[in-house]
């Protein structure tokens, strides 16, 4: 009975750990091109903002490959890239676009992994 019984707790143990250990945010390699079609369409830009948009996120689609390859002040280069696509969005967006625009980034670095403190 007592062996049973460290047998049920052992793999009970293990199952949670493996569990919460899943939880935890891993950063993985950017290698998302972002939709530039269907980002217009959600945020409703007009042709120039559409053009100005494409090169934006071209240079934070870089700026997030390079920070994630990087072994030395990764977190600095990730929020570097993610506060400069930001502020290179709002000079080019509305406020309400932009509004929209910050609450698709918060929900894709999450479902990432990539927490910003």
């Amino acid at each position: 009975m007592k062996r049973i019984v460290l047998a049920v707790s052992a793999v009970l143990c293990m199952g949670i750990s493996s569990f919460a250990a899943g939880n935890q945010p891993t950063l993985v390699k950017w290698d998302t091109s972002i939709n530039v079609t269907k980002l217009g369409n959600y945020l409703g830009l007009d042709g120039s903002q559409t053009e100005e948009v494409r090169n934006i996120t071209e240079f934070f689609t870089e700026q997030m490959s390079k920070a994630t390859r990087s072994k030395k002040n990764q977190e600095e280069k990730l929020h570097n890239a993610i506060y400069g696509n930001l502020k290179l969005m709002k000079q080019t967006l509305t406020k309400e676009q932009y509004a929209k625009y910050v609450g698709l980034m918060n929900v894709t670095l999450k479902n990432r992994g990539i927490e910003l403190k």
